[in-house]
């Protein structure tokens, strides 16, 4: 469950990233969303502080170009 937990604590905060990559986040996809995110920041899975940490960076750094990571990572 500590997953689950972690997933909402940050998910919140990226609706418009979602909205932005065409992603739906659903009970059935949330950790496989969860999952693409960690692989693309390079945080071992589950590790949510430094995960959210690094995608806050991204997003200031170039929103377009994490948005665009993200699309392919989960929808390919």
């Amino acid at each position: 469950m500590r997953g689950l937990c972690c997933l909402t604590c940050y998910f919140r905060h990226m609706n418009s990233v979602f909205e932005k990559a065409g992603i739906e986040v659903t009970k059935q996809n949330k950790q496989d969303v969860d999952k693409a995110i960690h692989s693309i920041v390079g945080v071992a899975y589950k590790n949510c502080s430094s995960t959210w940490k690094e995608v806050k960076k991204r997003l200031a750094e170039n929103e377009e170009s994490f948005v665009q990571s993200l699309r392919k990572e989960v929808l390919g």
